[in-house]
C-alpha cells in the first residue's frame, strides 16, 4: 500500500501508540519524518528514535514517553499543512503555541525546526504539525 503523506502517517502512528500505551512503534523512514522525530526527542515528547536499516528498507523505531500515571506525555499531535492545503507562517506567527507549553514544527529554508529555534533565527516557513 502506497502512503502519500509520510509525515501524517508517522504522526498518526505515534498518536495511536500513545492511546494504546504501547512502549514502541515503528515509522516509515524519510528525511522529514526523521527530522520531526528528532525534534520530538529534543523537546521531551518521546524517549528516543533510532533509524533501523533492513537491507534497502529503512524504518524509525520510536520509544514513547509516559508520566508517572502511565499517561502519554503527548496530549495532542496534529498535522497542520497537508498536501491538499499548505499552510505557511511568518516568524511572528510561530512565536508561541499554547502559551509556551506546546511546540510548532516548521519546515524552513534552514531545515525542519521547532518554533522557538525558527523565531530565534528570524525565519518562517511551512507549518508541518503542532504538539503539546
Amino acid at each position: 500500500m502506497a502512503i502519500n503523506d509520510l509525515v501524517s502517517d508517522a504522526l498518526t502512528r505515534v498518536r495511536n501508540a500513545g492511546m494504546r500505551r504501547l512502549p514502541v512503534t515503528t515509522l516509515v523512514h524519510s528525511k522529514s519524518v526523521e527530522a520531526v522525530a528528532n525534534i520530538l526527542v529534543d523537546k521531551g515528547y518521546i524517549e528516543s528514535c533510532n533509524v533501523v536499516e533492513d537491507g534497502v528498507k529503512k524504518t524509525i523505531k520510536v520509544v514513547l514517553k509516559y508520566d508517572e500515571n502511565e499517561k502519554c506525555v503527548i496530549n495532542e499531535i496534529q498535522r497542520v499543512s497537508k498536501p491538499g492545503r499548505r499552510v505557511y507562517k511568518g516568524k511572528e506567527d510561530i512565536k508561541r503555541f499554547k502559551n509556551g507549553y506546546g511546540t510548532i514544527i516548521v519546515s524552513t529554508s534552514h531545515g525542519v525546526l521547532a518554533n522557538d529555534k525558527a523565531y530565534e533565527l528570524g525565519i518562517g516557513g511551512e507549518v508541518m504539525c503542532t504538539v503539546w
